[in-house]
């Protein structure tokens, strides 16, 4: 039997859609300060991490790497995923991570905010981090990847530096 491959693309087509389509994984980014092992100087603090975003793709692996990028930057600290009482609370909320291709360049954009909260639940800061950048679509690179990368990078490390300036009140 003879099959020819005009006829097996049309049904290929879908398949291979569903295979790359997806935002690409990142890597986490640490950035250890050793003058800062905790913000605030307190050692025990929750994290909670909400993707607010319109589309929400990709959104467990988007979660999970904004707080494993935090919890390696402070190294010092115990994390919990369960904001309580007993510690202050890291809450951060997702509104925009991206890279659209658009006339011939990626547009990625990485937008989040950022609250920290006393064990009482007093907003004690807030700020935003918010970075963009437009990459031109180098031939042999993975140009979404790289450019949602940046914008990570450069997103989290202001979010690192509002946390490494939080100072929790006696």
């Amino acid at each position: 039997m003879r099959v020819r491959f005009r006829s097996l693309l049309p049904a290929a087509l879908p398949l291979l859609a569903a295979v790359s389509c997806g935002p690409p994984t990142l890597k986490p980014v640490a950035s250890v300060d050793p003058q800062t092992a905790c913000p605030g100087g307190w050692t025990s603090w929750a994290i909670d991490v909400r993707d607010r975003r319109v589309d929400p793709e990709g959104s467990e692996k988007l979660v999970a790497l904004l707080r494993d990028s935090i919890v390696r930057s402070f190294p010092g600290c115990s994390w919990s995923d369960r904001p309580d009482a007993a510690r202050p609370t890291v809450t951060i909320e997702v509104h925009r991570f991206r890279a659209p291709f658009e006339e011939g360049t990626w547009n990625a954009v990485a937008d989040w905010t950022v609250w920290v909260r006393d064990p009482s639940g007093r907003t004690l800061t807030q700020f935003d981090a918010e970075y963009d950048v437009e990459r031109p679509n180098y031939q042999g690179s993975n140009n979404e990847k790289e450019s949602l990368q940046q914008v990570f990078g450069e997103a989290l490390r202001r979010t690192l530096a509002g946390l490494r300036a939080v100072s929790l009140p006696g």
